[in-house]
């Protein structure tokens, strides 16, 4: 024990604090477990962490649109930058953006390190917006009607629309519209253009009845606004002379036409004649058939003529004052000739024109003109002739009916098919009322072209004619390059269209074609593929005559229709294939308000056929004829079966066609002529029965 010194001063003894060691030891341990844990939760999480890290893969989600989009992924996702962590596995994604369709995808994602989708957003419909000056345009878009304007706010698709704005008497307006979509609102305003021109026109005296394409609009002077296109203008005032005119209207180009003197009055004279048919001349020219209305020029004479053959010529001189009219029958004196029958058997009845004349052999004294003789016993076939007889010389007739077999054997079929399935019909011209009739028009007629000479003419010879038109389809198997064309994306060649681009040549050259395909004569005469003529008594196939085509087109009972439909201008329902409103981007003129459902040629037979079975004579396409064209002369000859000359430069076109609409080209009458191939001329077949 060591020694220690007592200190300078004696201090007081105090009990030093007491701490027990267990609870020393055991406070540190109590104060630092919570941060255990929270250390252990951190590095499990950690853990955690670095497992999906190390499991997972990248997925690009690319969204194609021009708004910020929203994306929603089904499960665990975790964004990082443009990309997405995600474990491998199936996922749903969902996109959304302002203005766009949401859009809604499932996407598997696979052990690959990167992967990547791609969403382009359909963008919702554009508003639009559209207004007219005039209001109350009919709207398409994209060839679907959609209303009048003022439009508000239709819902179009966004991308390039084709709109297209239309007003009655105004020019149509297309035009392309990007629509830009997502419900952004776009204004699109138009003035449409006026489809028509001021015609300005006064008349001397003042007062006279405007007329244009034959329908009254006003009184002079007056101011017109007259549609685009081809019309014809008249004049029309009480005890004067129709005056008329040709106008080419420009939309937006005004014409003065001035002051029109109009002239007095024709006086007018209503002829007829027993028999009637007869050829009246006046001054020397040939003006039509009896029973008939003249034109008599007032303040001087006029040598009349009236003549019929079998009849004595009748002369007198006429002579009428302005504006008055007056009427006269002349009696024609008969020249007779005899005609000795020869009839078996006995009994047999004759008919001449359909009167009975006696039974059996016997000699008539007839009228010096062709006359119709039917010679009919009960159980035996009817012959039927034509004669005609000539003073001064007996003509003898020598008839052997046949038993109704027998000549049911020798008949000749009303119907023929060629080997290409085409029908022909058997027509009878001398059996009809019309057999004997006037080709033309007269010189008042409105539309009448000079070309339309009347002259009369006579078919005493049977013939075949094809119901439609030669098709594309049909004339392939002649010359198989043949293409018919089109026209504004509008086609011409399809099968059943008729074949057009094809010149009177082509025409005639498949005639023969066919006609040696079937063994027939060939009616046209060639020399190194080219028609330089040919045979009258052939009966192999060849292009219509203009006579039987005029015939066939125009003979309706005992008349001769001025249009397909009648003698009213314009038609009031669809009856045949013109320029209609829906052709005015591809003809530039339409008939008005009139609709045939087709812009260029229709399949064959696509209107009613005419009372004869015929389909699309007056329509569709205008067709070749067998005719050189020439201008008829106005001697008043009758023509019988008229063929015209062997050979020329240029061949008569008859018919309108779908792109045809005024009022001269609708006539039945109306002639046109060429030799090459165009778009709106086909053709038809025909053939001689015997």
């Amino acid at each position: 024990m060591s020694q220690q010194n007592p200190p300078d001063h004696a201090s007081p003894i105090e009990p030093s604090a007491f701490q027990p060691l267990e609870a020393a030891t055991d406070a540190p341990s109590r104060q630092f477990q919570p941060l255990r844990w929270t250390v252990a939760g951190l590095g499990l999480l950690f853990l955690l962490i670095m497992g999906f890290l190390l499991t997972s893969r990248s997925l690009q989600v690319i969204v194609v649109a021009q708004s910020a989009a929203n994306i929603d992924i089904s499960g665990l996702a975790l964004p990082f930058g443009e990309r997405y962590l995600l474990r491998p596995g199936n996922y749903t994604i969902e996109v959304r953006a302002e203005g766009y369709h949401p859009f809604t995808t499932e996407v598997t994602v696979t052990d690959s390190d990167s992967q990547s989708v791609e969403v382009v957003l359909q963008p919702l419909p554009g508003l639009v917006s559209i207004e007219s000056q005039p209001a109350g345009a009919r709207v398409t878009v994209d060839d679907q009607h959609l209303g009048d304007t003022p439009l508000s706010d239709l819902a179009l698709e966004a991308g390039e629309r084709k709109i297209v704005i239309e007003a009655e008497r105004y020019l149509p307006l297309q035009q392309n519209v990007e629509v830009t979509g997502r419900q952004l609102p776009q204004q699109l305003s138009v003035a449409l253009e006026p489809a028509w021109a001021e015609v300005s026109i006064s008349s001397e005296p003042v007062g006279a009845e405007i007329l244009i394409d034959g329908e009254t609009v006003g009184t002079t002077p007056a101011v017109l606004e007259v549609l685009q296109g081809e019309h014809q203008l008249m004049l029309r005032q009480t005890t004067f002379a129709n005056w008329q005119q040709d106008l080419d209207i420009v939309a937006g180009q005004p014409r003065d036409l001035g002051t029109v003197k109009l002239q007095p009055a024709a006086g007018l004279l209503q002829l007829t004649s027993r028999p009637n048919g007869a050829n009246v001349t006046l001054n020397g020219e040939f003006q039509g058939q009896t029973p008939l209305e003249l034109e008599i020029a007032p303040g001087r004479s006029h040598r009349l003529a009236v003549f019929k053959p079998g009849y004595r010529r009748h002369s007198e001189t006429v002579q009428l004052e302005a504006a008055t009219q007056d009427s006269r029958t002349v009696t024609l004196q008969a020249q007779l000739g005899e005609v000795r029958f020869r009839v078996s058997p006995a009994e047999a009845e004759i008919r001449v024109n359909g009167r009975p004349r006696g039974k059996g052999s016997q000699v008539l004294a007839l009228p010096a003109v062709a006359h119709r003789v039917e010679i009919s016993l009960p159980g035996y076939a009817t012959v039927k002739r034509s004669i005609t007889p000539r003073p001064g010389l007996e003509q003898l007739v020598e008839v052997s009916l046949q038993t109704e077999a027998e000549a049911r054997a020798a008949r000749i079929k009303p119907e023929v098919t060629t080997a290409l399935g085409q029908t022909l019909l058997l027509f009878n011209p001398a059996d009809s009322a019309t057999a004997d009739f006037t080709m033309g028009a007269s010189r008042r007629e409105p539309g009448r072209r000079a070309n339309e000479v009347l002259h009369p003419v006579s078919l005493r010879r049977s013939f075949y004619l094809q119901t439609t038109e030669v098709t594309n389809a049909q004339f392939r198997l002649f010359e198989a390059s043949h293409d018919s064309g089109q026209i504004e994306g509008k086609s011409l060649n399809r099968d059943h269209q008729p074949a057009v681009q094809v010149s009177w040549q082509q025409a005639a050259s498949f005639c023969n074609w066919l006609s040696r395909k079937e063994g027939l004569p060939p009616f046209y005469r060639e020399t190194n593929g080219i028609i330089t003529g040919y045979n009258p008594s052939a009966t192999g196939y060849r292009l219509p005559t203009e006579a039987e085509w005029a015939w066939a087109a125009r003979s309706s009972g005992e008349q001769l229709l001025k249009f397909p439909w009648g003698d009213d201008f314009p038609p009031a329902n669809p009856v045949e294939n013109y320029a209609d409103s829906s052709s005015a981007f591809v003809t530039g003129r339409v008939l008005t308000s009139y609709k045939d459902g087709h812009v260029v040629s229709a399949p064959v037979a696509s209107f009613p056929a005419t009372d004869k079975g015929l389909y699309d004579l007056g329509g569709n396409v205008a067709e070749w004829v067998h005719d050189v064209y020439t201008i008829p002369s106005a001697n008043g000859t009758v023509q019988t079966d008229p063929l015209g000359s062997q050979s020329g430069d240029n061949y008569v076109i008859r018919g309108a066609s779908w792109s045809h609409s005024r009022i001269s080209e609708l006539r039945l009458s109306y002639r046109d002529y060429g030799q090459a191939g165009r778009d709106d001329v086909g053709f038809r077949i025909a053939r001689y029965a015997e």
